[in-house]
């Protein structure tokens, strides 16, 4: 059985097998690893394209410079990111900077992680979490 994850570098749609854990994973067109990848910064041509062409679950993060909390969040978002790659895509919405997404998403406060499968957001939650918190969150819908 195959699955489709998109390279965070050049956003190519690869087919990959599914298997539990990876030792290698290099993107087909760019040849780039995609394993311990951290968060990629996305606008809404990005994040659509992930959304769309992701057969594993995207992990949003809606997040601003100002805000304490996210700051806060950041490194546990990075490190479970790298832990998680080919299991789930992480990315990082900067809600200043796409303020059009989080009128789309309803973004009603920062931090707010939103997680899609098939294309659909299947739920989200709102404040900074610990990596543990994180890790089950998202294992839930793998």
């Amino acid at each position: 059985m195959s699955i489709k994850v998109v390279c965070p570098s050049c956003l190519k749609v690869n087919r990959i097998p599914k298997k539990d854990s990876y030792a290698k994973a290099n993107c087909g067109l760019c040849k780039k690893s995609m394993l311990n990848i951290e968060p990629v910064d996305v606008n809404e041509d990005k994040l659509n394209s992930f959304i769309i062409n992701s057969d594993i679950p995207v992990v949003v993060d809606f997040w601003a410079s100002w805000c304490g909390p996210c700051l806060q969040m950041s490194s546990v978002f990075k490190e479970v990111s790298k832990e998680m790659s080919l299991k789930a895509s992480f990315l990082k919405v900067n809600s200043d900077e796409n303020q059009n997404l989080g009128g789309l998403y309803a973004i009603r406060s920062i931090p707010t992680l939103i997680i899609f499968k098939n294309g659909k957001e299947i739920d989200r939650l709102s404040g900074a979490l610990n990596s543990t918190r994180l890790k089950n969150w998202v294992k839930q819908y793998i």
